[in-house]
């Protein structure tokens, strides 16, 4: 992301943390001094729905601050199907889900990255797991995104402090859009904002067991996947530590 754009996501982000922040009052004493995540993105979705052409713009700066700020993606993601039906709504969650992960990994790099990396120093047996991750970074991010195994929010900061690049990071989000538009089009079959992630949502049988499916072939294709890969740079590693220690001081 160049100055340029930045400028112009800016404000969308500002407002939407003025909106998260001001309406979180409100939930909190509703839920008798509990926090309620869920309360407060209704809301918000609620608010957007008011905003007519505009609520686009809106909703995806919120979208990116929840992601950001570890709020249940889910509910904006059912809610998109409500306010924005199917098309629209599983672009804008997309876009919005794109940039709040790439804004998450960023500080996940940045910000512990090199403390890892000095903790690692000198270990190379991690070393060489950590780059062979790397090195395979799109497939394993890509299959990551298509199972529900893995936590989103959570996801995005962890990758952070892989070897993983941004590029193939970014272009591996690809990943979530099936399961973005199935979960859009559940929501839009609710209808209505208050019923999301409760018992009286309706559902769609079919949809419901084809995220299932999805999910646990793309968890076990990783689980195996990264197994492999991670085999394959110990075998490596191991004899490049015994060659090293084997040589005379």
């Amino acid at each position: 992301m160049n100055l340029r754009q930045w400028k112009k996501l800016k404000p969308v982000l500002l407002a939407a943390v003025a909106f998260l922040v001001i309406s979180a009052s409100p939930a909190w004493a509703a839920d008798g001094g509990g926090f309620n995540p869920q309360q407060i993105l209704k809301d918000a979705l609620l608010w957007i729905e008011g905003l007519g052409t505009v609520g686009a713009i809106a909703f995806i700066g919120i979208y990116i601050v929840s992601t950001v700020a570890f709020l249940p993606g889910s509910i904006l993601t059912l809610g998109a199907g409500v306010v924005f039906g199917v098309v629209q709504g599983s672009i804008l969650v997309f876009i919005g889900a794109t940039i709040g992960a790439t804004l998450a990994f960023l500080v996940g790099r940045y910000a512990a990255r090199g403390w890892i990396s000095k903790k690692i120093e000198g270990n190379d047996k991690f070393a060489a797991i950590d780059k062979a991750v790397g090195n395979e970074g799109f497939k394993i991010v890509l299959l990551t995104r298509l199972s529900p195994i893995f936590p989103f929010n959570l996801l995005n900061y962890g990758m952070g402090v892989t070897g993983v690049s941004l590029k193939d990071y970014f272009f591996a989000s690809i990943g979530m859009i099936p399961g973005t538009i199935m979960y859009v089009y559940l929501g839009s079959l609710a209808g209505n904002i208050a019923t999301l992630g409760t018992g009286d949502q309706p559902s769609n049988p079919t949809i419901t067991w084809a995220i299932r499916i999805i999910g646990f072939v793309a968890t076990v294709l990783v689980t195996v996947y990264v197994t492999r890969v991670a085999k394959k740079a110990l075998a490596e590693a191991v004899p490049e530590t015994s060659d090293s220690a084997a040589e005379p001081s």
